[in-house]
């Protein structure tokens, strides 16, 4: 186990590290004017929701670390206390690359990287036509980490006016993941693409599940089931009734009596194919 005192590494390095650790990032594509109404544009992968009620959202454009400079998009939201979060598909992510270049001040991200620029309703910065969902923000704070260089900046964005594309919906009128691919930020020059990774694990806060505590100890060591493994088994709300396991017993009497190897690929089969409540039986089956 590698462990580092972040003081005793440089901070490029510490960025690196913290950068490929906390990742995959959304990013808030955020669009800013400057006090004389020139348009800015410019991703940030340091940005999360916070809040439904009121409906919060936080960016932090960080000081570069190579020469403690500010971002135009810092400046402009100090400014003028508007910004507009355009999110990021993967239609549009080689151009929203593109926008991140450092131009120099004035210079209009949108023709650059090929963006049509949309008005807004309640803000006075630009939407992203290319967007699937633009959300046009009042900054509420900017609270400053910092004055070194790689010190962030949290801009508090309050969400006055949220713009979906239709065809991202599905027929209830719900954002549908698959449609929308999002892609995120990770370290270096690796980005992650939401759709191709997609999995649910139900949530366990409206049950209560029995824990990996009561798995047989046998089963909490065994050297086939994973800990993810165990967490399915632990997510349950009830363990199978004695009758029940009977029951399963005599319908797998092949798998009665044989190596616990065995027994655990069995059982780790059936979590395979999500049937937890047959790999509880299986697990019981005298």
């Amino acid at each position: 186990m590698l462990s580092i005192n972040p003081s005793d590494i440089s901070v490029e390095k510490l960025q690196t590290y913290l950068q490929c650790a906390v990742a995959p990032r959304p990013i808030a594509f955020a669009s800013t004017i400057d006090e004389n109404g020139n348009p800015n544009l410019s991703p940030f992968s340091f940005f999360n929701m916070f809040s439904t009620q009121p409906p919060i959202l936080i960016f932090s454009p960080a000081r570069r670390v190579r020469n403690n400079t500010i971002k135009h998009t810092l400046q402009n939201v100090k400014a003028t206390k508007e910004v507009v979060i355009n999110t990021v598909n993967f239609e549009m992510v080689q151009q929203m690359s593109l926008s991140s270049t450092e131009y120099a001040k004035g210079v209009n991200e949108f023709e650059k990287a090929g963006f049509s620029m949309v008005s807004s309703e309640k803000v006075k910065p630009f939407r992203v036509g290319e967007s699937p969902i633009q959300l046009e923000c009042k900054v509420n704070n900017i609270i400053e980490l910092g004055t070194e260089g790689g010190a962030g900046n949290l801009v508090i964005c309050e969400v006055v006016k949220i713009h979906i594309n239709e065809k991202y919906l599905d027929e209830k009128g719900v954002i549908n993941q698959h449609k929308l691919d999002l892609v995120a930020r990770a370290g270096g020059n690796y980005y992650s693409r939401a759709k191709e990774g997609f999995f649910e694990i139900p949530k366990p806060l409206s049950t209560l599940g029995v824990g990996v505590d009561a798995i047989p100890l046998e089963y909490r060591n065994s050297k086939v089931l994973t800990g993810n493994d165990l967490g399915l088994l632990g997510n349950v709300e009830a363990i199978p009734l004695k009758e029940d396991v009977n029951k399963f017993a005599k319908e797998h009497a092949q798998f009665i009596g044989i190596d616990s190897l065995k027994k655990h690929t069995f059982v780790k089969s059936l979590l395979e194919k999500n049937d937890v409540v047959s790999a509880w039986k299986a697990l019981l089956m005298k």
